[in-house]
């Protein structure tokens, strides 16, 4: 379970607020995942994400799209940064010396 993850989560309803997140933490985590050569798959889910939630930014909360496509795609969307965290801490946090 991520760390990032709000009391809204377990009532199933994600807030502006909670979305404002997912999209910036997602298009940080393409950007990232891009420039790391991360596996298309995972890069794939992250601009998948990224992108549904942009689009999503655009239309009215209430809308029929927002309020159709946002319960699955926060969960997609948490997946695919889980994912990318892992992938990010085997395979670059090894490469990375610490002082």
């Amino acid at each position: 379970m991520s760390k990032h993850r709000g009391s809204t989560e377990l009532e199933g309803v994600e807030t502006p607020l909670d979305l404002s997140h997912l999209r910036r933490e997602s298009r940080t985590a393409l950007e990232l995942a891009v420039v790391a050569l991360a596996p298309s798959e995972l890069v794939d889910r992250l601009a998948i994400s990224a992108g549904l939630l942009e689009a999503l930014a655009e239309l009215p909360t209430d809308s029929a799209p927002v309020m159709a496509l946002v319960p699955n795609l926060a969960t997609r969307t948490r997946d695919a940064l889980d994912d990318w965290r892992k992938w990010h801490q085997e395979h670059l946090d090894k490469r990375i010396p610490r002082g």
